[in-house]
Order: C-alpha cells, then structure tokens, then sequence
C-alpha cells in the first residue's frame, strides 16, 4: 500500500497500533524467557555460597548475580548491613565489582516504542491536515469547505452541450456576458445578480446548465452539494460557508454552484436544537456572506438549484441575495427530440428510427428518463443480439420505464385473463368513442407488466399545458370504462379497478376545489387545512359534487358501452387472441375511422 493510500485509510492506523501491542507483549515475554535466571533468597543463597561460584556484583545496590557450578543463574538481594565479604573469599567464591548490567524489560520496550511513535503520529496528522485540502475525513480541518474547484481547462461543458432549455439560456446568457465583458454593464450602473436560482423537477438539467455558465464564462467553478455545509458540530457549518467564500474571492472572477439548496436554505424558526440549530447559523453565515461581496468590485456569481423553492427562507430570496428566479421545465417537444439527438450519437441505432415521433409518444419525460430511455432501448438490443437498436427496442424501454418489466412467470387462469381482456376492451373503447378532444389510443395489452395486470395507452398528440373541462370529464369516463366493462359481461366487480377509481377521484376532486369547475361551489379554490382552509359543511359539499361528477361520467360511459356491446366483445375476444394490439390493428378491427396517431411504431 503506498502511503498516500495509507494516510487516507485511519482504519490502518487502528490495524497498526493493534499489531505493536501484541509485538510488544510476544517480545516481553521472549526476553522475560530467554533470560532464564533464578532469584533465591538470602538462606538459600547462604545454602549455596559453599559452591564455588562467580559473583558479579552490582554497583550501588544490594543485588547480587552469580552462577553456579551447574552454570544456573540466580539473583540474590542482600540484606543493607550485609559487609562480610571475607566470608564468601573463606568459601571460595570470587567477587567481581562490576557496573551495573542493562535489563532490558516491558516499560524500556514501552518507551522506545512511545519515543519513536510519537513522532510518527504526529507526523500522521500533519499531512493529514495539509493533504486533505476539502476538509474529508480530517479532523484539523473540519471547518475547511468540501467544495470542488474546477478550472476553466477542466470544463468541457457549454450551451451547445445542453440540448432544449431555450429560455433558461437566455437567461443565463445575461450571466455569461456580465462574467466576460463586466465593464460593459459597469459603465452604465448595471448591477448583476449575485445569486440565480435554477427552479425544476429532478433529472431536468439544471447542474449540467450551471457547468455550461462556467464553460461559457471560461472562469472557474466551485461545486458544492447543500448537505455538505451541516455537520454534526455546532458552526461546522457555518465555517465551511466562510472558507468557501474565501477561496472564491480569491478566484474572481468565479461562480459557486450550490445544489440542492433546500438542505441548508429552508426557513428558519423551527429548530429546536441539535441540527436544526446548525443548519440556521449555516444559513445565516450564507446570508452574510452574500451581503458581503459586491459584484461591481469582485465578479463572483452564485449559482443554486433546487426542485423545493416553496421551502426556501424568504431571506434567501429577497433582491440582493437571490435576485434572479430561472425556471427549467419539462422539456417541450423540440428539446425532447433535441436530447433524444445529443443521447444517440453514441448508440449504433438503426435507420427507420424515428426521432421526432419517440420525442412525441415521450410526454413529461425529464432530460435524464430520455437518456435512460436511449441506454435501456440499448440493452434490449444487446440482450437480443441485434446489430442495431431498432425501434421495437425503443417501445420496450419506454412501456418498462412507465408501466415495468413484463412479467412472464405470472400464469392467470382462463377466467381471470379474460375478465382482464374485457377491463382493458372496456377502457380502449370508451377512448376511442369521447369525441377527438381526448387523448388518442396506442396500444392496449393484457400481458402483466409491473402491478398491472393489463394496460391501455393513451398517448397526447402533443405537449399539454392546460385542460378544458371535456378533456378531464373524457378522463374520467375513460378511466371508469374497465370497471364498468366487467359488469356489463360478467354482472360482478374485481379489484383491478382500484388505480382507475383513484385517478377518477383526483380528477374530479382536482376539477371541484382547484378550477372551479362545480357549479355548486362555484370558482373558489378550497385546500384542507392548507391556504384556503373550508368548513364542516363545505366539505360535505365537496364530497357531494365530487360523487356527481364521478357517477355523471360513469352513466355515460355505460351507456356508451352498452351501445357499442359487439365492439366490446370483438376487441377482447382479439386480445385474449394476440395479448396485444396497437391502435392501428384497433382501429380496422372495429372498423372506426382513425385518429391521427403519433406512435413511435
């Protein structure tokens, strides 16, 4: 193990200290063994003294050593008056005046060993404490920060690399420009913001946009994760916040990334000690340290994003601090179409594939589902030992990622499977009768995948920003098909209903508090417990007009079932045949007029 290696494991500090405690007691015993001397008291020396021996005596002691004719050595102590050495010479025993003899025993080996490890600890700790620049795992500098420095060298990343995000890189456009031309906004009094929040769900790309600023502005750029700023250490924290400052000042221009800001930005007032309290002095140090720069004087941008701006301190975010709010949506269908590009460039994927329309049958999917969605179409391929990745694989990867994996060991019995055939008829047939405001049908499938016994898709024709009162009445209709399908076959229910009925419910709950859409309450938002709280009597009435709405849909959508039965038992009694039928197939089978379709196949 070399030593850096060493110095960054402590476990082998333990192993070694452990191994020089059983070295010194194996090596105490050793010499304790090899000395092999017997101690006799003074009778039985005074037994022996008729002997012929040699005595060495001690200097400045009572303590005799000798060895017999047999060659045993012995020690003796003497008694203090003991002057009778004409006595031992009457018997023959020669006496040596000698120094005295070094004795080499557990303490001297004890004190050798503290004498030269000492030393070496310390050693230990001192580059310890200079080689862990980050603070990791060390304890002399705790209080350093964890954030990563990258030079501009480092960053490979720019505008060009982030595929879709129109609007968020106008506005981060402003940042970069500030970053390289400063006098050109100083000179007219322009301030820029000293801090940008970056608002969007995860996986949307908002720490590959903030690499992209600093690739664009070509200066360096500190990376640090809110979570590394708490310590279990009263003002860990906050020190970390005044080193990392520290070190940017000295870099300016420069940008700080803080991510996921919600971990130390949340607002205060409700700690109630221990780490509460230190994420709020973490806080507060973050809003000093804020005030605390200008950026006319020193070119220092912090850049922060978090998917929980609701949570945040409104200190955090008032003018001055976090001037600067840029959303980062889902990406629309061009920027989808955009990823998908950027992600298949590595992949071997076949000619007939479809971008534009994967990028349709993909709503509401982040940048990284479409990255994963490209690996996992890749995988598929592979597994089947395909040259290229053909659109088959994509429809695989995609209905895994939305519904799960297909699930072949699951052996229904022959009523169940059917039951399943005509919950499924039920919902792809109510789709296909709502008027053409409603989400047009791909595929229907009655092989199980994830919990679901069977499944109908729906996909939109394109990328919904808001819905009328038909669109979520359709929703609601077609979700209470399947249910409403089983009775009319077989006059019994199941519990497959249970995901459908609980869509239909938040549905129609959703169109009675939150749009306004209840004639009865009228346009007025009602949240339990929340912003808009209601009393006793209002929720009876929600509860009343929520049932309404659901039973209205369910009338209808029966009734459309039951003039349409021949439809209904044409199209299960397909599906019991292949197990699954896209809306092409659909379509001829019933001989309805098709929709226009946006499927990926």
């Amino acid at each position: 193990m070399s030593l850096k290696k060493f110095k960054n494991s402590p476990n082998m500090v333990v192993w070694a200290g452990i191994f020089l405690v059983v070295s010194l007691v194996f090596l105490t015993k050793l010499i304790d063994y090899s000395r092999n001397i017997q101690v006799f008291n003074y009778s039985e020396f005074l037994k022996h003294v008729e002997l012929k021996m040699k005595i060495d005596f001690i200097l400045n002691t009572q303590e005799l050593c000798g060895v017999l004719s047999n060659k045993t050595q012995f020690e003796v102590v003497l008694p203090k008056t003991f002057q009778d050495w004409d006595f031992l010479r009457k018997h023959g025993v020669e006496v040596i005046i000698a120094p005295p003899a070094v004795s080499i025993g557990f303490w001297h080996i004890l004190g050798l060993i503290l004498l030269l490890g000492l030393p070496l600890l310390a050693w230990f700790f001192m580059r310890q404490s200079r080689g862990s620049g980050n603070g990791g795992g060390n304890i002399f500098a705790m209080g350093k920060s964890k954030a990563k420095m990258f030079l501009p060298s480092q960053i490979k990343t720019n505008f060009n690399s982030v595929a879709g995000a129109a609007e968020a890189k106008e506005d981060l456009a402003d940042v970069v420009d500030y970053l390289k031309n400063p006098e050109k906004y100083r000179r007219l009094g322009a301030r820029l913001p000293k801090g940008v929040l970056l608002v969007g769900e995860p996986g949307n790309g908002k720490t590959l946009l903030a690499k992209a600023v600093a690739g664009e502005a070509n200066c360096p750029f500190f990376s640090i994760s809110g979570s590394d700023f708490i310590e279990v250490f009263v003002g860990v924290g906050a020190a970390r916040v005044r080193d990392l400052f520290a070190q940017v000042r000295k870099h300016a221009p420069a940008i700080v990334f803080i991510d996921e800001i919600d971990a130390v930005g949340r607002q205060r007032g409700n700690g109630l000690g221990g780490g509460n309290d230190e994420r709020e002095q973490t806080l507060n140090q973050l809003l000093t340290e804020m005030d605390g720069f200008d950026t006319a004087t020193a070119s220092v941008v912090v850049l922060a994003a978090t998917n929980r701006p609701d949570v945040l301190d409104k200190a955090l975010l008032r003018p001055g601090r976090f001037d600067r709010r840029v959303d980062v949506p889902y990406p629309d269908l061009a920027s989808r179409e955009q990823i998908l590009q950027v992600h298949v460039k590595p992949v071997k994927v076949d000619a007939t594939v479809n971008l534009h329309k994967i990028a349709r049958g993909t709503p509401r999917f982040t940048g990284a589902d479409l990255a994963n969605l490209v690996n996992e179409a890749a995988i598929n391929a592979a597994k089947h030992n395909e040259d290229r990745v053909n659109i088959k694989d994509f429809e695989e990867a995609r209905d895994r990622m939305l519904v799960g994996k297909e699930l072949k060991t699951i052996v229904l019995l022959e009523d169940e499977r059917r039951m399943t055939a005509y919950h499924e008829a039920g919902h792809a047939l109510v789709r296909l009768l709502l008027p053409a405001n409603t989400d047009p049908l791909y595929k229907v499938t009655i092989v199980p995948r994830g919990g679901a016994l069977g499944v109908t898709h729906s996909l939109p024709e394109r990328d919904k920003y808001s819905q009328s009162k038909d669109e979520m009445l359709a929703s609601i209709m077609a979700a209470l098909g399947g249910r409403i399908a089983e009775e009319i076959v077989f006059d019994k229910v199941s519990t497959g209903a249970y995901s459908d009925f609980k869509a239909a419910s938040g549905l129609a709950r959703a169109m009675v508090c939150h749009y306004g859409m209840s004639s009865a309450l009228g346009p007025v938002v009602y949240e339990p417990g929340g912003e808009f709280p209601y009393s006793q009597s209002t929720a009876q009435m929600i509860d009343h007009e929520v049932r309404a709405l659901v039973e209205e849909c369910y009338k209808e959508a029966r009734r459309l079932l039951l003039e349409n039965r021949d439809k209904l038992a044409r199209l299960a009694e397909a599906l019991l045949e292949r197990e699954t039928m896209d809306a092409a197939e659909i379509y001829e089978l019933l001989e309805i007029a098709p929709r226009e379709q946006h499927a990926i196949s």
